[in-house]
């Protein structure tokens, strides 16, 4: 109970933020991170139904592995499951549909031209990288870092101010990433974000599996 009580109080935040904004995309999103969450799927499959997972492998052979068994938990808990960078991976696996990161962004009119019903997000570091992602279409824009995190160890961050001015300049949903957890999650109350998204927040704690 102690592990999961956090991730509850998480999952509790980010609907209140979905609820907020009327946004019908899920409201809670776990990042894969081979740097930092080896094994993903207790994690994954942890995570409260109609949530989202963004499948990030930098292996090839790991990707494909991952894919085949993030498919099956999806169908079974009634996940929304999308892949990093490898559309041609989602199309064979029949992933919801693909994330670019934000040097990718221009690719995200190219694919939603040619797979309309997909779900595709960007990723951006800036009010500028933003409006990128959302002239050429993305369903939802993952605003990174927010603060500071593991993954960036060092890199400046936005901090709550500024997240919540960017995520006010947008119609487009924007997800809080980075250094996301339910007490930092705290500082973007009234912040126009359609949602959460973590990595380590949402990890199950080893000893508990």
């Amino acid at each position: 109970m102690a592990d999961n009580l956090p991730r509850l109080q998480l999952a509790r935040q980010a609907q209140g933020f979905a609820r907020a904004r009327g946004s019908r995309l899920p409201a809670l999103v776990f990042f894969t991170d081979d740097g930092r969450v080896r094994d993903p799927l207790p994690s994954i499959r942890a995570l409260p139904r109609g949530s989202m997972v963004v499948l990030r492998a930098r292996d090839a052979e790991r990707r494909r592995e991952l894919a085949r068994t993030i498919a099956a938990i999806a169908r079974e808990r009634g996940l929304v499951w999308i892949i990093a960078g490898d559309p041609h991976l989602a199309w064979a696996t029949q992933a919801d549909g693909v994330h670019f990161a934000e040097r990718m962004i221009a690719l995200a009119a190219h694919w939603r031209a040619l797979r309309p019903h997909w779900l595709i997000t960007c990723a951006a570091h800036s009010l500028a990288a933003c409006a990128r992602a959302s002239r050429a279409g993305a369903d939802a824009i993952f605003l990174a870092p927010v603060f500071p995190t593991q993954s960036h160890a060092g890199r400046d961050f936005l901090g709550p101010v500024r997240a919540c001015f960017v995520a006010s300049r947008f119609s487009a949903p924007l997800y809080a990433l980075g250094g996301i957890d339910a007490h930092s999650a705290r500082r973007l109350r009234g912040g126009r974000f359609s949602g959460l998204a973590a990595i380590s927040a949402l990890e199950v704690d080893r000893t508990q599996r």
